[in-house]
């Protein structure tokens, strides 16, 4: 009897490390948005959200965050969560600071083998009022990744080289400057890759409100499920 308790056991446990390992697996590269303290790789990542918000917004629990909330409804696992508050893009930040430390291309080699990243970001960029630049989509010099188009074409070559066969889809917050918005969607297209714009989103503090990441989880999971929207 007892032999069979455990092969019961273990069967009920091979299913289970089984049924793991097929769910999707899913990175993010992000910025205040997509940050929770605990959760970030590596953890000396700078957060915006964590259990204690107070007054800047009503999200207390990682589990009412956006990207919890679209892995869990969907049925994916994280893979790792590459986000650090206030970050740009490009390698210029607020009042013209060097933010390469904290910057997306600087970051973006480091989301582990998942099969779908998102990329949550030009927000800082666009707050921050970084250098457009120019549209260049190869030989990019060191100071033309201070500015946000080259940065964001750079960015989106060495992902598409880096993750191969991975799918990618870069998420465009919504208010943001309209030369911005213009510049994702366009450097996006060039690519190939995928821009989810969203709209109307509930913030407080200018983040994302409990209201506001259902809304975004919501927004994702209805363009996944229609691919047709997503372009």
């Amino acid at each position: 009897m007892k032999k069979i308790i455990l092969i019961l056991i273990l069967a009920i446990f091979c299913s289970f490390f089984s049924y793991a390992q097929s769910l999707k697996s899913v990175s993010i590269l992000g910025d205040s948005y997509s940050t929770f303290d605990g959760y970030m790789y590596p953890d000396t990542n700078a957060v915006w959200f964590d259990t204690n918000m107070k007054h800047k917004t009503d999200v207390n629990s990682v589990k009412q965050t956006w990207w919890y909330k679209f892995i869990k409804e969907n049925k994916y696992k994280l893979e790792v969560n590459n986000s650090f508050s206030g970050a740009t893009i490009c390698n210029t930040g607020y009042n013209k600071q060097d933010f390469t430390s904290r910057s997306f291309i600087t970051r973006m080699n480091n989301l582990g083998s998942p099969d779908m990243i998102l990329i949550f970001g030009a927000t800082n960029d666009s707050w921050a009022g970084a250098p457009i630049g120019k549209y260049k989509y190869a030989g990019w010099s060191k100071e033309e990744l201070y500015e946000f188009r080259p940065a964001m074409a750079y960015m989106l070559a060495y992902m598409l080289g880096r993750y191969p066969n991975v799918e990618i889809y870069f998420i465009l917050n919504s208010e943001l400057d309209k030369t911005i918005n213009e510049s994702v969607k366009t450097i996006c297209k060039h690519y190939n890759v995928s821009c989810i714009e969203l709209n109307d989103i509930d913030k407080k503090s200018g983040h994302p409100s409990i209201k506001g990441m259902s809304q975004i989880s919501d927004y994702l999971s209805k363009k996944f499920n229609d691919k047709g929207d997503v372009y």
